[in-house]
């Protein structure tokens, strides 16, 4: 998958390079966890200078939040034309949650890199924000207000930052999620 880089557009061999700082990164945090990961680490493991590495990803945070955005970029998106409106909107917001599921090291890492500020996290943040809400507010459909998707929104930072906390799965976190949008929507 080749995506657009935060910092820059990328030619075929640079995106090659993110591919593999992005891979390398995920095996890295499974090792070692958010606080032992290292851009030089991960530099290592994909077989790049740390100098290369620093020239896509500014901070360990960037590197984590770039790849938890691309796994929701390539996420797919529940069919607009099956399911009740409420049905779509769970089906985002457990989709959603259920990207990192299986990998709690790269959970609670995304849940710490996603609160940083470094600038290239906060235009990571802003565009996975932007997606998940264009996500809802297509699932809501004519059910979509400003203030429905605002509250799903809250929903799920609230419930990120508690499972990045923490207090409970990321699975046990899509079915309170799925219980709290019913209960919000229904």
């Amino acid at each position: 998958m080749n995506l657009e880089s935060t910092r820059r557009r990328l030619t075929e061999r640079q995106a090659d390079t993110v591919d593999r700082l992005t891979r390398a990164a995920v095996e890295v945090l499974g090792e070692e966890g958010f606080a032992g990961l290292t851009v030089r680490m991960v530099a290592a493991r994909a077989g790049v200078a740390p100098a290369t590495a620093y020239t896509y990803f500014s901070s360990k945070e960037h590197l984590v939040a770039e790849v938890f955005w691309r796994r929701l970029a390539a996420s797919p998106q529940p069919e607009a034309s099956t399911a009740e409106p409420v049905d779509r909107a769970v089906a985002v917001l457990r989709g959603v949650a259920l990207l990192v599921a299986d990998e709690p090291e790269l959970a609670g890492g995304v849940t710490s890199a996603l609160l940083g500020r470094d600038p290239d996290v906060e235009h990571l943040r802003a565009r996975i924000g932007l997606d998940i809400r264009r996500r809802l507010t297509t699932a809501l459909g004519e059910a979509a207000d400003p203030d429905r998707i605002e509250a799903l929104e809250l929903l799920y930072a609230g419930a990120l930052v508690r499972a990045g906390m923490g207090y409970g799965t990321y699975e046990k976190l899509a079915d309170r999620m799925e219980a709290a949008a019913r209960l919000l929507l229904e």
